[in-house]
């Protein structure tokens, strides 16, 4: 081998670790990164059912407190007509 050849081979052996070494540490950034994407969206479908709940139970009581207000609305009508 020339002195020529030795030295390309050198540059581009040095290249090649230098792209492996680099492409090794963005795989683990990017490993990192999807797990905390992971817990994000874990947590976030966690709040998003205790919304669902939230909103479920607040459904369910609205119809009888609807009716407990009309209720309350008809005895204090009847009440102000009989002290009249």
């Amino acid at each position: 081998m020339n002195n020529a050849e030795q030295i390309l081979v050198i540059i581009v052996s040095s290249v090649l670790t230098l792209l492996l070494i680099l492409l090794i540490v963005a795989s683990i950034y990017a490993i990192k990164v999807m797990r905390q994407l992971k817990r994000i969206t874990a947590r976030a479908e966690q709040v998003a059912d205790s919304v669902e709940s939230a909103a479920d139970l607040l459904g369910r009581s609205a119809g009888p407190i609807g009716l407990i207000k009309l209720v309350a609305s008809i005895v204090e009508q009847t009440t102000k007509s009989r002290r009249k």
